[in-house]
């Protein structure tokens, strides 16, 4: 059994210059998305006093990802990712300019387009960052890595939510677009220092372009036939099809949570915007830690475990969150929650893109992790759409219990379907 060694995590950024790169442009783009998330979702919801209109924020940004996200994985293995990262993160800084028109209700119309664009844009760079990380460092420290990718995520997370209260408060949503704006390119000059090739290593670099005189039926039947690849990858192996179940049970929740958040710090705890943007960035504080702590004990520690018992502990931490308030109306207790939260979060959160990074090859991994952001996409427009029918004010508090008992739910489904199977689909840690 490996001793516990504190600074394993600063040795594996010393010896990695490219993962150090990766971490920090996604440090610093991530970081702008939740400011434009926490700003917008409140101002909305503010703006309008509709779970409907706060519905239909969260539907725009993730249903053209269910319209586009299985395709933009087969062009992610094709493609450069690296170079796919780099001009995406360009053209969402472009994307943000028309926020700058906003000046009031009329103009809500306009922020469910540019999510929309935004969305568009995200399901090629998402597929492509979580293909590209595996390829920055070796296979022994990838649970390493993931942990610090969460501790970054996180970070991000508190950082962004925070500013984007305050930037809201300042600004609005122009100030918010443009400091948005700015992260995006900062980011993409970060991944453009990368040194590591950002191709799936069994194509060349070298391969010739297509045919010019290709027909368009042979280009899209070729598509499909590398999409329905990626597609047997994951129903044929018993963790990537466990691990796409629990998805649709998680992220149902999260459309939840997404659409009545907000109007749960507005009606049930009664706080302003501010409020709701530390409650939801605090969470960060308990994912710093659970980041660390995988970085950390690494090599102790099955995936599976982590991703059952993460789920589990993050399901009842959410429970009682959410229904807290029957006893005593306060938000000082959800922003203690929600920092308690982020550990079995950042546990969770690393356990699962370990079990997906290990159980797909390079060249079909831009379409699995394509194929894992169409099924959030899907399961969050179910849930955001029961959330905006079902949640008015009387029912915030029973709708939103659904996402904590997902998250319950799903962690015993994955302890039924692959703990006993751990051993033989060599899952566990490498140990010494």
């Amino acid at each position: 059994m490996p001793s516990v060694d504190l600074r394993s995590p600063a040795r594996l950024l010393g010896r990695a210059p490219d993962l150090r790169l990766l971490l920090g442009a996604g440090l610093v783009s991530m970081t702008g998305d939740w400011l434009l998330a926490v700003g917008l979702a409140y101002s909305v919801y503010a703006l309008t006093g509709s779970t409907l209109a706060s519905a239909a924020a969260l539907l725009s940004a993730f249903v053209p990802q269910v319209l586009v996200g299985s395709v933009a994985g087969v062009l992610v293995d094709r493609w450069d990712r690296k170079r796919t990262m780099v001009v995406t993160n360009l053209l969402l800084a472009v994307g943000l300019l028309p926020l700058l028109l906003v000046d009031g209700a009329d103009w809500i119309w306009l922020v469910y387009a540019v999510l929309a664009v935004q969305s568009c844009l995200e399901v090629f760079f998402s597929p492509a960052e979580q293909a590209f990380l595996p390829l920055v460092v070796d296979d022994a420290d990838l649970v390493a890595a993931n942990g610090l990718n969460g501790q970054v995520r996180n970070i991000a997370r508190l950082i962004g939510s925070g500013l984007g209260g305050v930037i809201a408060a300042a600004g609005g949503i122009r100030a918010i677009a443009v400091a948005d704006a700015v992260t995006f390119l900062v980011a993409g000059l970060l991944v453009a220092r990368i040194r590591t090739a950002g191709r799936a290593r069994s194509v060349s670099a070298s391969a010739p372009d297509e045919p010019a005189t290709e027909a368009v039926e042979g280009r899209i039947a070729a598509l499909v036939g590398e999409w329905r690849v990626g597609f047997r990858t994951v129903t044929s192996s018993p963790v990537l099809s466990t691990l796409m179940l629990m998805l649709l049970i998680t992220n149902t929740g999260e459309g939840i949570m997404g659409t009545l958040f907000a109007p749960y710090v507005r009606h049930v705890l009664h706080g302003s915007g501010q409020v709701y943007g530390l409650i939801t960035g605090v969470q960060a504080i308990g994912g710093v830690v659970g980041g660390f702590i995988v970085a950390v004990v690494a090599e102790r520690w099955s995936p599976v475990t982590m991703v059952w018992a993460g789920s589990i502990l993050f399901g009842l931490v959410d429970l009682a969150i959410f229904l807290y308030p029957l006893l005593w109306v306060t938000p000082w207790p959800a922003a203690a929650g929600m920092i308690v939260v982020g550990l079995p979060g950042a546990i969770l959160v690393a356990g699962t893109m370990t079990l997906y990074q290990r159980h797909t090859t390079d060249e079909r991994r831009g379409r699995v992790f394509s194929l894992v952001s169409l099924a959030q996409a899907v399961s969050v427009v179910v849930g955001s759409t029961v959330a905006g029918v079902l949640g008015g004010p009387a029912g915030i508090m029973p709708i939103l219990a659904v996402q904590g008992a997902g998250y319950v739910v799903a962690g015993f489904l994955v302890l039924a379907r692959l703990g006993s199977l751990e051993a033989s689909l060599d899952l566990s840690p490498t140990r010494s």
